[in-house]
């Protein structure tokens, strides 16, 4: 099986764009060398972790544009390594419960990852304010937002571990393949189908690997920076929001 059959067969069902025509073609290259070895997806998402680990420190040290783009790079190679792991279980027929989880356990610190070293970067190197206006280096508000965006990520994913867990959400943890489904689907009602499009793009904005490097290239990874707290404080209070009506009810 080469390479185009391995993405075919191991490819998601709504998955993001960049995923669908970058990221995962690459990895199914990256799964066809691997598959004959004895390398386990698990080794795989251990790998992407601690690269993303060296990104996240590159990204908060390096502060020039060219150091942000050696961190944007080393970032996307461990994105990379983190659509093979899933890819490579699928391809072996070897997914279980306990390597979905542990991926998403990884994928949950380096959002914090993420989100503290986006902030102590802006904290070293100044930029945009939450209020729009230049903010110098040093400024200690880049200090405090950084410790409030990495709480309120951290929240999120607390959050998001909740409500997906079988005793909440009623579904035991995934292990098969999703695959693109060629059943046709009724049309959804416009005002449904507006906001499908608005969950996808916010969904798309909160999807670093798909532009960051945009903001790499301009050299302000401090929009991304407020944009990430914004759209997972959103994420929070719309949870938060839910599990009251769910659980507040006498």
């Amino acid at each position: 099986m080469g390479a185009l059959e391995i993405y075919r067969a191991t490819r998601k069902r709504h998955d993001q764009i960049f995923n669908r025509y970058v990221m995962r073609p690459m990895a199914a290259v990256v799964v066809n060398v691997l598959s004959p070895t004895g390398v386990t997806p698990n080794q795989l998402t251990l790998l992407n972790a601690a690269i993303f680990v060296v990104g996240a420190a590159m990204l908060a040290l390096m502060g020039d544009v060219r150091g942000g783009l050696y961190a944007v790079f080393v970032i996307e190679l461990s994105y990379l390594f983190d659509c093979a792991d899933g890819m490579l279980a699928r391809h072996k027929k070897i997914a279980s419960p306990q390597g979905h989880l542990f991926d998403f356990f990884t994928d949950e610190l380096k959002a914090i990852l993420l989100a503290a070293a986006l902030g102590l970067r802006a904290w070293r190197g100044g930029g945009f304010g939450w209020d729009a206006t230049a903010w110098p280096a040093g400024d200690v508000r880049f200090l405090l937002a950084t410790v409030g965006v990495v709480v309120v990520v951290a929240a999120a994913l607390s959050l998001t571990s909740f409500v997906r867990h079988p005793t909440i959400c009623g579904e035991e943890t995934p292990t098969a393949a999703h695959h693109e489904s060629d059943e046709e689907q009724p049309p959804p009602s416009t005002i449904a189908g507006w906001m499908t499009h608005l969950m996808t793009f916010l969904r798309f904005l909160g999807h670093y690997p798909s532009h960051i490097w945009i903001f790499a290239l301009w050299g302000h990874f401090e929009v991304y920076f407020w944009l990430y707290g914004a759209l997972n404080a959103a994420y929070l209070a719309k949870g938060w929001l839910g599990l009251a009506l769910r659980f507040g009810r006498s």
